[in-house]
Formats: C-alpha cells, sequence, structure tokens
C-alpha cells in the first residue's frame, strides 16, 4: 500500500485491537508497510485472518487473532499468542469501539411534544437505556483500558518501553447530537490517555491518542448515506460545519499514527489527542 512517509518499524512488534474495520485495517496495513509485524485482533476472526491475509499478499508478516477487549481471559490467550508466533508487543493500538443504538436519542433537541409519547418509537433522553449507555461506556473505555493492561504488562517489565497510540474521537472535544452515550465515552478515552501517559512517563511508554473526525466506516454509513449513496441530511450538516468540505480517507490517518508511533520522530511526544478532522474541531459555524 502507498503509505505518506516511511518510518523503520523493524523488529517491532505491533497489536490493533479492532483491526478488522474499515479505519484500522488500513492503520495495521500501514504498519505493516513500515516493517512492523502485525497481530491484527478483532471479535470476528473472520475479519481479522483477512485483513493479516491482505498483509501477506503486500509483502508483509501479520497474523489474524479472535479476540474480546472486554473479556481478560480472551486478551490473555491473545498476548500468548502473539507472543508465540511474533514475539512479545511494542506498539499497541486501541482501535476497537462503537456506539449503540440504546444509546442514542432519536433527535437533537427536546420538545415538549417528544414527552407526550404519542411517538412510541421516539428516543428521549429520558428513554436512554442504562444497559446501552453501559455497553458503550464498556466497549470503548474498557475496552481500551483491559487490552492495555495485557499487552503493555511485558513492555514494563521488559525496560524498553513501547508505545499505546488509543483511539478517541472528536466527540470527545465536542459532543454530538443526539449520541451521549459515545461522546462520553471517547471523552473518558481522552482522559484516560492523558493519564496513562503521565502514569506510564517514567518506565519508558508513550501514550498517546488519535481522535478522527468523520471518516465513512460501515457503522455510519446507514446514517450517512441513503441508500443511492446520496448524503443524509446529517451527513450534509456534518460537511457543511467541516472547513475541509468533505469526509476523510481512512489513509490520511497514517500519517499521525506513523509519526507517534516513530521514537525518532516522536520520542518526547507524550499525553496528546490530535484531532484529524478538516477542522471540524477549531470550526464555530460562523
Amino acid at each position: 500500500m502507498n503509505i505518506p512517509f516511511h518510518v523503520d518499524l523493524r523488529d517491532k512488534v505491533a497489536v490493533v485491537t479492532g483491526g478488522g474495520g474499515i479505519l484500522c485495517s488500513v492503520l495495521a496495513r500501514g504498519l505493516a508497510a513500515c516493517g512492523a509485524r502485525v497481530a491484527v485482533l478483532d471479535l470476528k476472526e473472520e475479519g481479522a485472518r483477512k485483513v493479516a491475509e491482505e498483509i501477506q499478499a503486500e509483502g508483509g508478516k501479520a497474523i489474524g487473532i479472535a479476540a474480546n477487549v472486554l473479556e481478560k481471559e480472551s486478551l490473555a490467550k491473545a498476548e500468548e499468542e502473539v507472543c508465540r508466533q511474533l514475539g512479545p508487543c511494542d506498539i499497541l493500538l486501541n482501535g476497537a469501539g462503537g456506539n449503540h443504538p440504546k444509546g442514542t436519542t432519536s433527535t437533537e433537541f427536546m420538545s415538549r411534544e417528544d414527552l407526550a409519547r404519542e411517538n412510541q418509537e421516539l428516543v428521549t433522553f429520558f428513554d436512554l437505556d442504562p444497559e446501552g449507555v453501559q455497553f458503550v461506556f464498556n466497549l470503548n473505555f474498557l475496552g481500551t483500558l483491559l487490552p492495555t493492561q495485557t499487552f503493555t504488562r511485558k513492555m514494563a517489565e521488559g525496560g524498553s518501553g513501547g508505545v499505546v497510540v488509543n483511539v478517541s474521537s472528536m466527540n470527545a472535544f465536542c459532543p454530538l447530537t443526539k449520541i451521549p452515550a459515545y461522546s462520553g465515552a471517547k471523552a473518558a478515552v481522552s482522559n484516560f490517555t492523558e493519564w496513562l501517559a503521565v502514569h506510564m512517563s517514567r518506565i519508558n511508554i508513550r501514550v498517546n491518542a488519535i481522535a478522527p473526525g468523520f471518516f465513512l466506516t460501515d457503522q455510519n454509513r446507514g446514517l450517512l448515506t441513503n441508500q443511492d449513496g446520496s448524503y443524509t441530511e446529517r451527513a450534509n450538516k456534518i460537511i457543511s460545519q467541516t472547513p475541509m468540505g468533505r469526509f476523510g480517507a481512512p489513509e490520511e490517518l497514517l500519517g499521525t499514527l506513523l509519526w507517534l508511533v516513530s521514537d525518532s520522530g516522536a520520542g518526547f511526544v507524550t499525553g496528546t489527542v490530535i484531532p484529524i478532522d478538516g477542522g471540524f474541531k477549531a470550526y464555530s459555524g460562523v
């Protein structure tokens, strides 16, 4: 694959959670293109293996492993397999995450008419399902914390250190309407990134995060595009608030990731959360 620039990741082992997804599969391929041996972890083994096979076809070394980021036993088994086939983890990319309909409201703004419940399918703030909200927080926050506990242990014990890159979101800076659970969960990921960077700073483990803006993925495509491929009203609103006037391409995350994982390029960078959002965060709307 084409990468924006090359960093030397030879002799490095990279673990990518959520690696079967659109964004993280591209990031996994980018790490491999720079010489890293990549373990692609995903809840769906088929998806993980498919990405690993793509990397192998491009001349890289990769394995695909099924792993549940919310189960410590599953992660421990995955870590054991990574060490057996590739070696201990040097770079951890925490890419697993997502939203849930039960943590989402139907409308952007509350109205008294909504409270009359004439439409039984309408989900107001008062109807948010605690289990749905908990699922979103667990997937995004615990789904970052537990893999970090699992894959940074040998980094800490070995003394050579390593790099952790979390995947936050532009929502962590500026919460979007309708998705309070996802926005809050990603804010927790950003806060955890800063906390962990300080906590790990004396043992040579750098911790940073990327915060993607709007990219078309399998999870949001139904919300942002119509069946004919045209943009929905919400998508057009997003584009209107994005100074660059478009959605991002997955490959446009690669440059920031490769810089962050490079000790020669970002050896004094830790505790940062970097927006990659086409200017969305910076734009006030006027």
